[in-house]
């Protein structure tokens, strides 16, 4: 296909294209002339995977540059570029007391849970235990562990959804899931806090 058909399908305009392939974002194209290119599937891809972490995850160009470069990585086990994306998505400034990042790792041991000991999530939910006792409240043992609970059977069900035989698909899928999954999960359990609390307070309303 041809650049302005690349930008129908992906519905990025070919302005933006163009910029994404003199920044190194989008590989070029196959060359037809002195000054054409055409396009495959594989390009489609790509401009709606930068598309969502740029508009919905809200990432910047160099961070979006740095998951790219994970996607693309073929040397490493897929394990370990899955890590690799998953620390592309995170901020470089996180913070988190001893005390917060030592209940993390407890949690984490507890579960037998397979993770980098300096896996910037577990900085990433000790900060957000922080922020919550900052604030006067204390998520209490049992309740982290229902949070725990449930996390596991996501990350189970994700994880069986992707293929060990379409490395690229593999890991764009974890980015897009990592990146944009949040608001899926975070309106589950706002609905499900209504029906909840309709149960033990109120009685539903239309």
């Amino acid at each position: 296909m041809w650049i302005a058909e690349l930008s129908r399908q992906s519905d990025v305009p070919v302005a933006t294209i163009k910029y994404y392939l003199r920044e190194g974002l989008l590989p070029p194209g196959a060359a037809v002339g002195a000054t054409r290119s055409r396009y495959d599937e594989k390009h489609v891809r790509r401009l709606r995977l930068i598309r969502a972490l740029v508009e919905s995850g809200g990432l910047s160009l160099a961070r979006v540059r740095s998951v790219l470069a994970e996607v693309d990585e073929e040397s490493r086990e897929l394990h370990d570029v899955l890590g690799a994306a998953h620390g592309a998505l995170i901020p470089d400034d996180l913070t988190a007391t001893v005390e917060s990042r030592l209940r993390v790792d407890e949690l984490v041991a507890a579960y037998d849970w397979q993770v980098y000991s300096e896996s910037p999530d577990r900085v990433l939910l000790a900060g957000a235990l922080d922020a919550l006792e900052r604030v006067g409240y204390h998520l209490e043992d049992d309740l982290l562990e229902t949070y725990a609970n449930a996390a596991a059977v996501i990350a189970d069900a994700e994880i069986s959804h992707l293929s060990p035989d379409d490395r690229q698909g593999t890991v764009e899928a974890t980015v897009l899931l990592t990146a944009l999954g949040g608001p899926v999960l975070l309106a589950l359990r706002r609905l499900a806090q209504q029906s909840a609390s309709a149960r033990r307070f109120g009685s539903v309303h239309p």
